[in-house]
């Protein structure tokens, strides 16, 4: 499954850690963090995506605090 999500995120530098480290989760496919358009977007198992979302914006927020993203 693969969506996208609006997010905060304060700079590029912050926006590429978080993609870095979201892609490095178990079941992830792939991540994009864009900081220009503040977009999100996750691409996971269907089955545990909710679990996979909610572990990526734990590891965003341990990365950039103000890290959010609008469901």
């Amino acid at each position: 499954m693969k969506k996208k999500f609006s997010c905060e995120i304060d700079c590029a530098n912050c926006a590429a850690k978080v993609e870095d480290a979201v892609k490095k989760i178990d079941g992830v496919k792939d991540a994009r963090v864009n900081f220009m358009t503040q977009k999100f977007t996750l691409e996971a198992e269907d089955d545990r995506f909710e679990a996979i979302l909610k572990q990526a914006v734990q590891t965003g927020k341990k990365i950039e605090p103000d890290f959010e993203i609008d469901c």
